[in-house]
């Protein structure tokens, strides 16, 4: 023997409301759970009973899905309302424009235009900036300049110990029977080498060298 229909009203015993509640609850929660393993869906279920009981059930958690609802809400009443749209990029870009005239004051000001409308207390505000930016400044061109110091150092002291070795290289037979190779630096900062033999020297200075 099939079972009765019920019909969809307000069940008035609360004994039997309470029972019908707690299956159907069940139900729904079991359901909601079987189409989101079987068909991948990201599904999420709150279900409150009379007297303010929790119950839920989400494929995911509960945040991203009610996240995502409110996020796709959002984008369909876009959809519907075109004009929404139009006011929200119409208040992008005056929030947009606000800040650049905001900018472009504080250029003019930094460059010593438009200082009338500021007070001693504004005007210190802008020195202390300037000084700081000044300093970071001063300290990147140091960095910068004593980097090129010491590669510009490093390629000269390469180049002499070459100019050494080429030296040695053109008159290595002479100093091999006898004469000798001295190098001293000059007050003028040149570098001398010279033979034992009074007649023949070789000079140079940085990257040129003259025999």
């Amino acid at each position: 023997m099939g079972r009765g229909k019920i019909a969809i009203r307000r069940i008035d015993d609360t004994t039997s409301r309470q029972v019908t509640f707690s299956k159907r609850r069940n139900g729904l929660l079991k359901k909601a759970k079987e189409i989101a393993i079987l068909c991948d869906a990201q599904v999420g279920a709150i279900v409150f009973s009379s007297t303010g009981k929790l119950s839920e059930f989400s494929s995911s958690s509960m945040n991203s899905v009610i996240q995502r609802y409110n996020r796709s809400k959002e984008e369909n009443n876009q959809l519907l309302n075109p004009m929404s749209e139009v006011k929200l990029w119409q208040m992008e870009v005056a929030v947009l424009k606000q800040k650049l005239e905001r900018l472009q004051e504080t250029h003019r000001q930094g460059m010593g235009k438009e200082l009338s409308s500021m007070g001693v207390e504004d005007l210190q505000k802008l020195e202390n900036r300037l000084e700081m930016s000044l300093r970071g400044i001063r300290l990147k061109k140091d960095e910068i300049l004593m980097n090129e110091i010491q590669e510009l150092t490093g390629k000269g002291s390469f180049i002499h110990q070459e100019n050494i070795k080429l030296y040695k290289k053109i008159y290595g037979t002479r100093t091999n029977v006898g004469n000798s190779v001295t190098e001293e630096t000059g007050v003028d900062g040149l570098v001398n080498f010279q033979l034992s033999q009074p007649d023949q020297q070789y000079r140079t200075h940085g990257t040129s060298a003259t025999s």
